[in-house]
């Protein structure tokens, strides 16, 4: 396993540095000496481009990234597509070498943990069932360490990040070596320069301290909006045909970027951020303006989510903390003007992705200087305490979740009936009584026109008319229109909770258009679970 974890390390830095390097150095680097004007409008075609991946090479594949890592892990066996991956990174390339404001650990976790999973899937006979997700992990460990050139954030990271509140077992030693492996791959072809510069080692005392916990609340305050903002950009992007989603968030990261030329002199709300960090850390910065920035740069990263952007925001959350740290440390100490934003970037990153370990051992790892972890700890706790359920990833869960939990948390599908014994419309209410409540032995049935769903004619409603008058009633005259219907992507814990708030033994299951497709009753959901205990042992 530990060997097969080592080949998952290399492989994954053989792609991110070659990745890395064409379309950070090469493409990126060719944009950023062009002029204003083709650097502005770059987004656009590159969001573009990357919606038309997405569309045609990945056949409707999402935008998500590391997102797409947290819910194969949650998902177990779900195999690794090649037509999605392979889009993903022809549209992640087209969005970060056109300079929309993501990070580059998106498409990399992306890849190193599909690089793992195929590998596993290939070679499984050497995997107990247990270990499902053990070269997925490890993938996803090694493709961090590479790009940010730091192998303990990227085992620490992909340990932490698929749980709010919790970490992933089993997993440590196989997320080591393919974290180590890929570092020196990576480091091997493209260097070891840290990726933040500083200078010096900090010094604080008991105040720098207690600023840290007010920092700590300020970043928790503001990843809690930050994650709003992220989720509601989906959404919106959701809603959207995507080719229009990206012209439009083009158009406004082009209008963000002629602006922030006039401010500050550059297109600071392009490319990755790095630049905007340096930038800042220079004390003759006003704090109005670095103010300024800090809502250019959210701005630009949320549109480019609501664009459909393929990149990660492991880097934006890391340039939003710099710079909301680099406000408070210009506030209280205009001496100490490194040691904020670096305190800043743990809080606001450990709370934006609920990975308090990652964050603090990112700083370390990053800028080579280990003294700023106190108190980025006490930062980045505090800023847990103030996010609170928030996240910017909508794929995470709580904790890992126990026996009847698992079994929730399966879709719809695995106790659906689909040869169910349905009520015409023009059925009366004596013949549902005979053939539905005593002949099968069900205290509501659906009630059918050909395919298309009508409504629910239940037990209770029989009680409304008279006996004598079941032979003259429809069941359209009483049938209930106003009850819950699952949809086919349903959990089984919601078609639970739909069942106990309406008084429902079955649920009827019908699709966006309308159209029945069969039942999920409680009968079933038990039996299945039933099912599923003799197969656990």
């Amino acid at each position: 396993m530990l060997f097969l974890a080592a080949a998952t390390g290399v492989v994954t830095g053989l792609v991110v540095s070659a990745f890395e390097y064409t379309v950070f150095e090469v493409v990126y680097g060719e944009l950023f000496e062009a002029s204003i004007a083709v650097r502005a409008v770059a987004p656009i075609v590159g969001l573009v481009v990357a919606a038309l991946a997405l569309r045609y090479v990945g056949r409707g594949t999402s935008p998500v990234t590391t997102d797409d890592y947290i819910s194969r892990f949650h998902a177990k066996h779900r195999p690794t597509e090649g037509r999605a991956v392979i889009s993903r990174l022809i549209a992640s390339a087209a969005t970060l070498g056109s300079g929309v404001s993501l990070g580059f650990e998106g498409p990399s976790i992306s890849a190193g943990s599909s690089i793992g999973a195929a590998i596993q899937a290939r070679l499984s006979r050497f995997f107990s069932r247990a270990d499902v997700n053990v070269l997925l992990v490890a993938g996803a460990a090694a493709g961090v360490a590479a790009i940010f050139r730091a192998p303990a954030t990227g085992v620490v990271f992909a340990l932490e990040v698929p749980y709010r509140d919790d970490l992933a077992r089993r997993m440590l030693l196989p997320a080591s070596i393919a974290a180590a492996a890929s570092y020196l791959t990576f480091v091997a072809l493209l260097g070891t320069e840290p990726l933040l510069s500083v200078s010096g080692d900090p010094e604080f005392a008991l105040s720098e301290l207690l600023a840290s916990l007010a920092l700590g609340v300020l970043c928790g305050a503001g990843a809690r909006l930050f994650s709003i903002g992220i989720g509601r950009a989906k959404h919106a992007a959701d809603d959207r045909d995507p080719v229009v989603a990206a012209l439009v968030a083009g158009g406004l990261l082009a209008a963000l970027a002629v602006i922030s030329e006039v401010v500050y002199g550059q297109p600071f709300t392009l490319g990755t951020g790095y630049d905007n960090i340096v930038w800042a850390l220079d004390p003759t910065r006003s704090l109005g303006l670095v103010a300024g920035l800090f809502v250019f740069r959210a701005a630009a990263t949320l549109v480019s989510v609501g664009g459909r952007g393929v990149g990660g925001l492991f880097i934006p959350l890391v340039v939003q903390g710099a710079l909301l740290g680099r406000l408070v440390g210009g506030a209280f100490d205009e001496t100490n003007r490194t040691l904020f934003p670096l305190i800043g970037i743990a809080a606001f990153l450990g709370a934006g992705y609920r990975v308090p370990l990652a964050a603090v051992m990112f700083v370390a790892e990053s800028t080579g200087r280990p003294g700023f972890v106190v108190p980025g700890l006490i930062a980045a706790v505090t800023a847990q305490l103030f996010m609170g359920r928030f996240s910017v990833s909508s794929e995470q869960v709580g904790t890992r979740l126990g026996h009847l939990e698992r079994r929730f948390s399966l879709p719809i599908a695995t106790a659906m009936r689909t040869d169910v014994l349905t009520v015409p419309p023009d059925a009366t209410l004596q013949e549902f009584f005979w053939n539905h409540m005593i002949g099968a032995r069900q205290r509501s049935s659906p009630v059918v026109d050909g395919a298309r769903y009508l409504g629910t004619i239940r037990m209770d409603e029989l009680g409304e008319v008279i006996r004598e008058e079941w032979g003259d009633t429809l069941v359209t005259e009483l049938m209930r229109s106003d009850l819950p219907q699952a949809r086919p992507d349903w959990t089984l814990r919601q078609a639970v909770e739909a069942m106990d708030t309406s008084d429902l033994d079955r649920l009827s299951v019908v699709d966006p258009q309308g159209l029945f497709i069969g039942v999920v009753t409680l009968e079933e959901i038990v039996k299945l679970d039933d099912i599923l205990d003799a197969t656990d042992e």
